[in-house]
């Protein structure tokens, strides 16, 4: 399986009870891929994947506790303790117009409206009232928010963002 047929969506951090409970760390904003029925894919700390069906999850804290069907005590649980869990990119919806995925951002090139590079997308985050592009170049950082007035074009293909910066940024 390529690296874009699947999306980095969660580790497992440690075990819960001894029932099989896991304690997952989710990289989703969505907890939608972790409803029980949904199935996803476990790579193991010695490189081992395996797919699991997700028969319960709950929050817990700032993390959330996940059974999966076939895990039912805790040493089957340790095993699964760093697992990185990955779900198919072809079972998302389409975003929609104007609409993107953060994965799909994260190391897009950045240029102003004049062709100055301003770095890479490293990181995506919410703030409420819009998303925050982090664009790095070497030591420097900028903070992009991505509203129509400052993003001019994201074009997929070519991994590319062109903006339009207002004095100060």
């Amino acid at each position: 399986m390529g690296k874009d047929a699947v999306l980095h969506i969660g580790r497992i951090v440690g075990v819960h009870g001894v029932r099989g409970g896991l304690k997952l760390c989710s990289f989703s904003e969505t907890t939608g891929w972790f409803e029980p029925g949904k199935q996803v894919l476990a790579r193991q700390r010695n490189g081992e994947t395996r797919l699991y069906t997700v028969a319960g999850r709950q929050p817990h804290k700032k993390l959330h506790r996940i059974f999966f069907e076939g895990v039912s005590d805790r040493n089957t649980a340790e095993a699964l303790v760093d697992a990185e869990l990955f779900i198919e990119r072809a079972s998302l919806p389409d975003p929609g117009e104007d609409s993107w995925y953060w994965c799909d951002l994260l190391e897009m090139d950045v240029y102003q409206e004049d062709g100055t590079y301003i770095g890479r997308i490293a990181h995506v985050f919410a703030t409420g009232a819009n998303d925050v592009f982090v664009v790095r170049q070497g030591e420097r950082e900028t903070l992009i928010p991505a509203v129509a007035s400052i993003v001019k074009q994201i074009d997929l293909d070519k991994k590319r963002m062109t903006v339009d910066l207002p004095e100060g940024l």
